[in-house]
Formats: structure tokens, C-alpha cells, sequence
């Protein structure tokens, strides 16, 4: 009877909360500012991290007495939700905007002041590392709705929501994470691969990330390996010791987009986070050489932009003979440079999985000299590959999952073709990779032998092939010339830019040479 009474709440839970998000959502549709879920979202965001901040400080200044020394909120008043937003008679229409958005403006006291953009930005370095996340978040955020009066009632169907309250607190995890999916389907069109979920849960299930361990997600989008991670360490938090480690010192990323910066640290706190420790930088703009054992972590679980180029002063941070403007090598190198060298807390080596394209796996020049210095610097110990479609609707360019630790040099690598289900020709946006459909991979995991779907290569014979790892299943009948046409296409353009990635090289070459 209890189970099914909790059911029922959460269904309630659920209802309601996405009843209000979605009347908000319609709300926002009526404003000419926004014009589609890539603005409004983020609207959304700010919005509910503002109440989300008040109430958290609430509920903390009501523990404040249990405590010796008080509690000094964040956010001082006129600035609170309470002050501005929670009231029925609160500001609205042009003077909202005002205060929003102008400078220095008429307060909700009456008073004259910053804007309330402006005092969140300039909100002073303290002890509570909250203010500078504050801070950072704020630096990127605009108001982009035009009705002060239509933005007011977003505000109202916001206050609605008690995020004091455990199970709507989780419920809201939940529906912020479909959210996060409508916006990365609107988002695939600018550019940007988000990681399927089953993806992500598969990885952090068997790099099985231990409470003490530092956890990176160098590009962390919006904070889906993260999240993930954090869920999967709460589970062994027992004591009020285990909690602070948790909460202190466990996650770290890395985001300088400033819409999914801002996501990320929404979804981070609607999971549990405390204070997300994401950089708001580009992970790859500290020289290589200079990252000491003071910056290395325990795992680093990623999935680096494909594709996408960096500016020379960046390259430069890189040794001459690995320079490449090819995103996903530069952050491959960053990676193995951040491993911890000895095992950490857990006594485990430092490990890492890598979501990376099929070009990596045949590239060569720069890109098989850094497949080199894994191979012969790192245990690269499996390679999952994946089946074409587990990005659509972004791309068709299949993709692989390299896993490496710092127990030692390889010996020799497990290839694991994760198989379409029965039937199933491609995954797409409709029909996307399930979790269960791991389940095979993950009862041979810790159990290996070679069967239909796994193979073993020596270390010898990669390095002997000029380290190309794009090595076929042996027992898989040869598709070749069944290949969609798309993937195809999708195939010859990534080793055309591989040709024209080598010719750049040897320009660059030929230039130092005159």
C-alpha cells in the first residue's frame, strides 16, 4: 500500500510539474522576442535557478540556528526572489525589464540601484564559491522576452514550483532532462552533438567511477556525464563524511558556450549539486606541457566536439609535431595528460572513456603519432564501436568509445561491435539506442572471450599498421556495398578532410622549411 501511495504522489508530482512547465512554455510562445525552444529555454533556466537559489537560501537560514555563526545569505535584499518576484504586486511590465535589465534603475524599494543583471554579475568573491558560479552564469544570461507583462506571468508559473521539496525536486530532474533533449534536437541543426543517454549510462556503468575519485568532463555540454557520474557516486555516500566528499570534491567540467555553461549547472543543481565546480573556459587553452599533478583526476568521462577546428593560439598550446585543428585530437592529448599517474583514493589507475568518430580510429600523420603515445603510454583496453544513426538526428558518421587506463602500456586491444537490434538497419531521432541494448557488452565485460561481436588485436600488430585502429569485426559478413547511400557519402567526406588536414600539415611544413 505505501509503494503504491508513493506512486501516486509521484505521478501527481509529475503531472502538475509538467502541467506548469509546459503553461509556462506556451507563455513564452506568445512573446515576439523568442523565437523558438533555443531561446526559450534558456529563459526558463534563469529564471527557475533564481527561485531554486531562494530557496535553497531559505532553507538554510531556517537551519542557520542549529549552527554556531549564523548564516550570511548570498543574495542580499532587493535582489531576492522574495523581494521581486515571489510578491503578487511585484514589478511587471517595462518596470520588470527596468529592473532586469537597465544598469542602475528604480528598485522594488523604491531605492535606486544596479539592475539586478548587474549586481548578480559584480557579486563579490566570498567564502561560499555559489557567488562566483552566480557570477559566471550571469555574465552570458539576456532577457530576451520583449512583454515585461508575459515574462511576469512566467515568473508566477515558476513561483509555483517548492524546490524544498524532495520529490518535486526530483520529478523536475527529470522533466529538465526531456526539456534539455527538445532543446539539443533544435540545437543539432548549429552544430552541436549531444551524447544519447543510453550512451552516457553505459560509460559510467562500467568505468564505475568510486566515491574519493575526481570525475572530468573536460567539453561537458550541458552536464550529461556529469550528472550521471554524481547519481552514480551518491548511491555509496553513507556518512556526513561521504556527503561533503561528494559534494566537494568529486565532479569537475568544463563549458565555455554560455547557453549550455547555464544548463549545465541548472541540471547539475536539479540532481543534487550543491556548488557545480564547472570552468566557464576553454579546456584547452593551458599549454600542455604546464598541466602538473596538482590538475590530474582519477576518470574523465567525454565526448569531445567532432569536427570542429581550433584557432591557432590554442594549436599552439600543443608540441609542434602534435599540433592538429581537429578538435577531438587536441582534447584526446589533453586527456591523457590529465590522468592521475598513480592510482588515486580508490587505488584504482586513473581511467577514461572517449567518445570519438571513425576518422580518429584510421587517421594518420599527427593523428597516428598521438594513437602511438597512447598505445605505448596507456593501457587502451577496449574499443566499443558503435552502429551508424546513435547521434541522429546530428549526424550519420558512426562513432566509437576508446577506454584507457594508467596501468601500463597496451598489450592488447578488445574491439566490442555493439550490434543493431534484429530488424533495425539504423537508428534515428524516432528510434534511438536503448541502454538494454548494452546488456550483452556489459555481461562480457569483466568475463572476455571472442564470440560474434568481440575480438582481440595485439598492441604489435596496430603499431606495425601505422597505429589504424579501424579494424573490422573478422567474423561479420563484409556490408560494404550495403551501406546506406548517406553513410557512405558521410565515410568519403571524413577522409577527404583527413587528405586536406594532412596537406595543411604539409604546408605548414614546407612554410618552415623556406
Amino acid at each position: 500500500m505505501a509503494r503504491k501511495a508513493k506512486e501516486s504522489i509521484q505521478l501527481t508530482t509529475a503531472q502538475s510539474l509538467g502541467a506548469l512547465l509546459t503553461s509556462a512554455r506556451k507563455i513564452m510562445r506568445k512573446d515576439k522576442g523568442l523565437s523558438g525552444d533555443l531561446d526559450r529555454l534558456p529563459l526558463l533556466t534563469w529564471v527557475m535557478f533564481l527561485k531554486f537559489l531562494d530557496d535553497l537560501e531559505l532553507r538554510r537560514e531556517t537551519e542557520a540556528p542549529l549552527h554556531d555563526g549564523g548564516y550570511r545569505p548570498l543574495i542580499e535584499a532587493p535582489y531576492r526572489w522574495r523581494d521581486w518576484a515571489a510578491p503578487a504586486d511585484g514589478p511587471t511590465g517595462d518596470e520588470l525589464l527596468a529592473f532586469l535589465q537597465q544598469e542602475y534603475t528604480r528598485l522594488p524599494d523604491g531605492r535606486s540601484g544596479d539592475g539586478l543583471f548587474r549586481y548578480l554579475r559584480n557579486l563579490s568573491k566570498g567564502t561560499d564559491p555559489r557567488s562566483d558560479v552566480v557570477a559566471t552564469i550571469f555574465a552570458g544570461v539576456q532577457n530576451r522576452m520583449i512583454s515585461g507583462y508575459l515574462l511576469r506571468d512566467v515568473i508566477n508559473k515558476v513561483a509555483e514550483i517548492h524546490f524544498q521539496s524532495t520529490e518535486e525536486l526530483h520529478t523536475l530532474g527529470n522533466l529538465y532532462e526531456s526539456m534539455l533533449r527538445e532543446m539539443r534536437d533544435a540545437a543539432g541543426d548549429a552544430g552541436e552533438f549531444y551524447t544519447p543517454r543510453a550512451v552516457v549510462k553505459f560509460i559510467v556503468q562500467v568505468t564505475d567511477p568510486r566515491l574519493g575519485e575526481t570525475v572530468l568532463d573536460p567539453a561537458c555540454g550541458t552536464a550529461g556525464f556529469l550528472v550521471e557520474a554524481f547519481s552514480h557516486l551518491d548511491a555509496q555516500v553513507h556518512t556526513v563524511a561521504d556527503r561533503k566528499t561528494l559534494q566537494n570534491a568529486s565532479v569537475l567540467g568544463g563549458e565555455p558556450k554560455p547557453l549550455p555553461y547555464l544548463l549545465a549547472q541548472m541540471n547539475l543543481l536539479l540532481h543534487g549539486m550543491d556548488a557545480p565546480r564547472i570552468d566557464p573556459g576553454n579546456s584547452l587553452r593551458h599549454r600542455l606541457t604546464e598541466i602538473g599533478d596538482s590538475e590530474r583526476v582519477d576518470v574523465i568521462l567525454t565526448n569531445p566536439p567532432f569536427g570542429g577546428e581550433e584557432e591557432r593560439g590554442i594549436q599552439g598550446n600543443f608540441p609542434e609535431d602534435r599540433q592538429a585543428s581537429e578538435t577531438a585530437l587536441l582534447f584526446l592529448q589533453l586527456i591523457m595528460r590529465k590522468l592521475r599517474r598513480r592510482p588515486g583514493k580508490a587505488g584504482l589507475p586513473a581511467r577514461a572513456a572517449v567518445v570519438v568518430p571513425n576518422g580518429t580510429l584510421f587517421g594518420d600523420g599527427v593523428c597516428a603519432r598521438i594513437k602511438e603515445d597512447l598505445l605505448k603510454e596507456f593501457h587502451l583496453h577496449t574499443v566499443v564501436r558503435l552502429p551508424s544513426g546513435v547521434f541522429a538526428p546530428y549526424t550519420d558518421i558512426p562513432s566509437n568509445i576508446l577506454f584507457f587506463d594508467r596501468s601500463g602500456p597496451t598489450r592488447e586491444v578488445w574491439f566490442w561491435e555493439n550490434p543493431l537490434p534484429e530488424g533495425k538497419k539504423k537508428y534515428s531521432k524516432t528510434s534511438a539506442l536503448q541502454y538494454e541494448e548494452f546488456a550483452p557488452c556489459l555481461a562480457w565485460w569483466n568475463d572476455r572471450t571472442e564470440g560474434p561481436h568481440a575480438w582481440k588485436v595485439p598492441v604489435e600488430e596496430l603499431l606495425a599498421s601505422g597505429c589504424n585502429l579501424d579494424r573490422k569485426n573478422p567474423k561479420a559478413r563484409d556490408e560494404v556495398d550495403h551501406l546506406p547511400p548517406a553513410q557512405l557519402v558521410d565515410g568519403i567526406l571524413a577522409k577527404e578532410r583527413q587528405i586536406l588536414s594532412l596537406l595543411e600539415e604539409l604546408k605548414t611544413l614546407v612554410g618552415a622549411a623556406e
